[in-house]
């Protein structure tokens, strides 16, 4: 069983100004929640027992936020203090956190709900059952996604996911995948996205997926932030 995770809550949230000029993205409201304690709740409900979360962008907001609230499980902050090292980096630079064990990789501006934990532990098992799976990720076909201006990411074949055809990649990431720790021996630290590592799996044909069947609510944009609102899907 899986029991710890990583939040990525370092980002800067651009597209999102004004709203995140002084608000990091991961605090912006969802209901009575936030992005980021929307997520913490979803991964509780997950049987998660730690999680890690990196900061850098309004930093102080995050932590004090974490501090002042009282989840169900161990939360650790790691700082980026100097500069952002991206997802792949900013992982990279946790990495002493989990030990030799799988864990989740999570993206807060994704509206998690409780019918995706069986899409999780679908994709735990495939990761339990093969020694061969580095990486699982959760993946969702752009007709299902509220925001149609997703180009896509990847393709998905027999749980194998693929960039073969650039032009025309019919599949989302979620901002949900499950990874061994093992994948990233090679890579130095520094600053570099977890398209690196995607990459690397992809061409030893090692990348897997699962395919979503929820419809996919993702706050890219202030227009779909207020939309969603408005229409009080959130």
């Amino acid at each position: 069983m899986i029991k710890k995770a990583m939040i990525l809550a370092a980002g800067f949230g651009k597209r999102l100004n004004p709203l995140t000029v002084d608000c990091p993205k991961p605090l912006l409201k969802v209901d009575d929640e936030t992005l980021l304690s929307n997520t913490i709740r979803f991964l509780e409900n997950l049987g998660i027992e730690q999680v890690v979360i990196n900061v850098h962008y309004l930093r102080k907001k995050i932590i004090n936020y974490i501090k002042k609230k009282n989840f169900n499980l161990i939360v650790n902050i790691v700082e980026e203090k100097n500069v952002i090292l991206d997802t792949g980096g900013g992982v990279l630079n946790a990495i002493n956190h989990f030990s030799n064990e799988a864990f989740v990789i999570i993206n807060p501006d994704t509206l998690w709900n409780l019918n995706y934990v069986s899409e999780f532990k679908l994709m735990e098992n495939d990761l339990m059952q093969s020694k061969k799976t580095k990486c699982v990720l959760l993946v969702v076909k752009k007709k299902k996604s509220f925001d149609k201006n997703f180009k896509g990411d990847f393709n998905l074949k027999n749980k194998l996911i693929d960039r073969n055809n650039e032009n025309d990649l019919e599949f989302i990431y979620t901002g949900l995948q499950i990874i061994k720790p093992e994948v990233f021996n090679d890579l130095e630290k520094g600053s570099f996205s977890i398209n690196k590592v995607w990459n690397q799996l992809i061409k030893k044909n090692e990348l897997y997926g699962l395919e979503s069947n929820i419809d996919f609510l993702h706050i890219s944009t202030v227009d779909i932030y207020k939309t969603l609102i408005k229409k009080k899907i959130i």
